[in-house]
């Protein structure tokens, strides 16, 4: 009879855990964005693999193109900029006024590489509006930067590796200007304890999910006034930051 049982117990079991792959299968397929094989589209939700999705578009000038025009972003391709063997790039792009989705930033001149502005976009569609309309009941209106491409290496210094804003792969966020006129900046409102703090902690930790590389105050000195956002490429199974 206890033969019975364990038999009856095992095959329970099995039923359990069968069941519970079909579910996890059932929910993984009907998030596409979830599932590493599947075709990258911008105009998803952010997904398991979306951020390595993204960087990877390093290596596919004209797909990131055609994923930005899929989904309704208008741009101007910028002429490549070859600056010597370390600097420089040929995937650049500037965010245009009008189509399905305008992002718009200040100043208005903003030149990065294609994989970041997708990034950027998608950071804003799921992670920065929705954030400004739960604190705030309010609307981005624009995204202050301080800039992108620059030719130089790491923390200005002399020697040393190259910084991602070296090939426009990096933009440094410093704050954000609502609808309802309110102004939100890093290096005034990081360590705020109401919604403004609430707002900036929450878009930094949205962040992490489509940039390979986020810092922020919390990382240095250095980033007390703006976020660092990259995608630096660091081979198939490389490692994320997000400070």
């Amino acid at each position: 009879m206890s033969e019975v049982r364990r038999i009856v117990g095992a095959v329970m079991i099995a039923g359990l855990v069968l069941a519970a792959v079909f579910a996890v299968y059932a929910w993984m397929k009907s998030r596409p964005q979830n599932l590493p094989w599947t075709p990258l589209d911008l105009s998803q939700p952010v997904g398991m693999f979306t951020g390595r999705k993204l960087t990877a578009l390093t290596q596919d000038f004209a797909e990131c193109r055609r994923l930005l025009e899929q989904a309704g972003v208008r741009y101007t391709a910028l002429a490549p900029v070859d600056a010597g063997p370390s600097c420089g790039y040929r995937d650049g792009v500037r965010f245009a006024a009008g189509g399905a989705r305008t992002i718009a930033f200040s100043p208005a001149d903003l030149g990065i590489s294609c994989p970041v502005a997708a990034a950027l976009a998608m950071w804003e569609w799921n992670v920065v509006q929705p954030a400004a309309q739960k604190h705030f009941g309010a609307k981005v209106r624009r995204i202050d930067h301080i800039g992108s491409y620059n030719c130089r290496r790491m923390y200005g210094r002399d020697t040393g590796d190259y910084s991602e804003h070296a090939t426009a792969d990096a933009v440094d966020v410093a704050g954000f200007r609502l609808s309802d006129g309110t102004r939100i900046t890093i290096v005034g409102d990081w360590k705020d304890e109401g919604a403004k703090g609430a707002f900036l902690r929450e878009v930094r930790r949205g962040a992490c999910d489509v940039f390979a590389t986020v810092l922020s105050p919390d990382y240095n000195a250095a980033h007390a006034d703006h976020f660092h956002l990259d995608q630096a490429e660091r081979g198939a199974g490389g490692w994320r930051t997000c400070r």
